[in-house]
């Protein structure tokens, strides 16, 4: 599965930014979301979403607190984490922070990341959406998403995610997509430890019902950046 994906000639004085970085030209597509990496000029968009709200005040759907630091701690942590994660890619660690886009409007993140991938073939995810878009059924069609993304694309044998059991959202996308409870996990996003239920997608589980329709464009010119 993915593109076609023709570069662009390369000349001293002209690159585009998906020459130098294939991730850039990396696209997701499902029936009504594009999933792509943000550019740094996205990102003041898409934590302009972020800050806007994600989940009711009181509640900490997270494994760290980061959505609820006050102004200016939000932002910089907010582009210090995208930052981090673009520089410390490597084929070995990745981690893929995709930003959400439902009618060219920015509405979230889906993230997708893994350590060994060639050896272990098994991914992690996570995502937040704004909460003008929560209830919709975007959470699921998001998350279906990067599961074709990692499964179909990259050759994935398991996924896993977790969620804080008081998470009902975040738990019913994964049981709905199919995910096999896989034990329970213990996080302190404010100090104090709170159970999360883990879940594990297999490929045989992915494959053993059909999914939504999804596109993958400009994944050939990036696969020795995912390790495969």
């Amino acid at each position: 599965m993915g593109g076609v994906y023709r570069r662009a000639p390369m000349t001293a004085d002209v690159v585009t930014l998906a020459d130098a970085w294939p991730l850039f030209g990396l696209r997701i597509r499902s029936e009504r979301l594009v999933m792509r990496l943000p550019t740094e000029a996205d990102l003041l968009r898409l934590m302009a979403v972020a800050k806007a709200g994600i989940h009711p005040d009181g509640e900490m759907p997270f494994g760290v607190a980061w959505s609820i630091l006050p102004s200016p701690a939000f932002e910089r942590g907010f582009l210090r984490h995208h930052w981090d994660t673009w520089a410390r890619w490597s084929p070995e660690s990745w981690g893929l922070n995709l930003m959400i886009e439902l009618e060219g409007q920015p509405i979230g993140s889906q993230s997708v990341h893994a350590d060994q991938f060639g050896v272990f073939r098994t991914v992690n995810t996570g995502s937040w959406l704004g909460r003008p878009f929560q209830g919709r059924g975007l959470g699921t069609e998001m998350r279906a998403a990067v599961l074709a993304f990692a499964f179909d694309g990259l050759g994935a044998e398991r996924a896993d995610s977790s969620a804080f059991l008081d998470n009902t959202a975040s738990n019913c996308v994964s049981r709905k997509l199919g995910y096999e409870e896989n034990g329970r996990g213990l996080l302190a996003p404010r100090g104090i430890a709170r159970e999360t239920q883990l879940f594990r997608m297999t490929a045989a589980g992915w494959r053993a019902r059909s999914r939504p329709p999804v596109t993958i464009e400009g994944l050939d010119a990036c696969r020795e950046l995912f390790g495969i």
